[in-house]
């Protein structure tokens, strides 16, 4: 054991979590890693064999009174594994989306405040420096007058990832809010994205909430979907997200549109593009970079000097409105002729025709693929 660093546990080691397994055993001279929890044993070969593993949550909190506990596992499992852990006396990193439901999240915002712990949400690309900088040009007036945030998310998904694990694209599992599709899980960072940078991330900041449902897969949620949000000030964003692409899947990005100049942010690579407002197509005029601080150092940050987190727990409750929006609707399933099943590399996957130019649509006209007459949509 490492005298004097904070002790950490994994929870959830698979999937995602191998990342947080990852990011703890490169933090060693930070951190004490003190247990691991999975349902399937390590086959990473990052774990010394020294650290113990895990399959029950109760467990491993009442056995190495961990200090800090990171959690990547089912979006079912958020609200108890991560109530459980607070209750324990630890911080939480908790891999996005929070919860289910918007009701779960007010409950662990009561846990959180109730036992005096923190929640850092993994939403990872809010670690990025561009997101300041950004601030500044739309407060300098670099961009002009602001117009809108457009996020346009063109990805593919085989059928095997739908059929991963029991809960993927499910929207209830035994009665428990599950809420996994394009919005909530594999795009959601360009909603969170979009919500920061209109800095409207807070419950209470969004004036209207609506969502766009569609599914082409055979599955409960959405794989294809409009959101639109107007914030309390006035400011419209909207995202046109699929699942469903055409071609290839492309860096997904959220652009802050001006009157004068548009930048594009892809939040997967910190990179912003600069471009004309008059001319969204063309090629950028300035290509911008930047650094990413890690979620797991912030928060150890600020439980060393009070460094603010990056994504605390109460600033996803915009995000919260879009899930608990995306629980209110119904996937519309879309009919055999609006879509086509593909093949690539010994993969199949279904894909809607036209829905690249769609997305993009949606994003950029602030409407839904209903109101704009989608031919999958009517």
């Amino acid at each position: 054991m490492a005298e004097g660093l904070p002790r950490l546990a994994v929870v959830g080691i698979h999937g995602y979590g191998a990342s947080h397994l990852r990011a703890a055993t490169e933090r060693l001279d930070k951190i004490d890693l003190v247990g691991v929890c999975d349902t399937k044993p390590d086959d990473s070969g990052r774990l010394d064999p020294r650290v113990p593993v895990f399959t029950d949550v109760a467990e491993l909190l009442d056995r190495t009174r961990p200090e800090i506990v990171t959690i990547a596992t089912p979006i079912h499992t958020h609200l108890p594994f991560a109530e459980a852990a607070l209750r324990s006396g630890a911080d939480v990193l908790l891999e996005k989306p929070p919860v289910a439901t918007l009701d779960q999240f007010d409950r662990l915002l009561a846990v959180a405040a109730e036992t005096g712990r923190v929640v850092q949400i993994g939403f990872q690309s809010l670690g990025s420096a561009a997101f300041p900088a950004l601030d500044t040009m739309i407060d300098s007036g670099r961009l002009g007058e602001l117009v809108g945030i457009s996020g346009v998310g063109v990805w593919l998904r085989t059928f095997s990832y739908w059929r991963r694990s029991a809960w993927a694209g499910r929207r209830v599992i035994d009665g428990v809010p599950v809420m996994d599709g394009v919005i909530t899980n594999p795009l959601a960072h360009a909603t969170s994205a979009a919500l920061r940078l209109a800095r409207a991330q807070r419950a209470d900041d969004l004036a209207e909430v609506e969502v766009d449902l569609f599914r082409a897969n055979a599955i409960e949620s959405d794989d294809t979907s409009v959101v639109r949000v107007v914030t309390n000030d006035g400011t419209r964003v909207t995202l046109g997200l699929t699942l469903c692409a055409e071609q290839s899947q492309e860096a997904p990005y959220v652009e802050v549109v001006g009157t004068e100049q548009a930048a594009r942010f892809f939040y997967t690579q910190d990179l912003v593009e600069l471009r004309p407002a008059a001319d969204l197509t063309g090629a950028p005029a300035e290509t911008l970079t930047y650094e990413r601080t890690s979620l797991l150092d912030n928060l150890l940050a600020h439980r060393a000097t009070g460094e603010p987190l990056l994504c605390p727990l109460i600033d996803t409750g915009g995000f919260m409105r879009v899930v608990d929006a995306v629980a209110a609707g119904e996937p519309r399933p879309l009919a055999p002729s609006a879509t086509e099943r593909v093949e690539a590399d010994g993969e199949q996957r279904m894909m809607i025709p036209g829905i690249d130019g769609w997305v993009r649509r949606a994003a950029y006209e602030h409407a839904t693929f209903t109101a704009l007459g989608a031919p999958f949509a009517r």
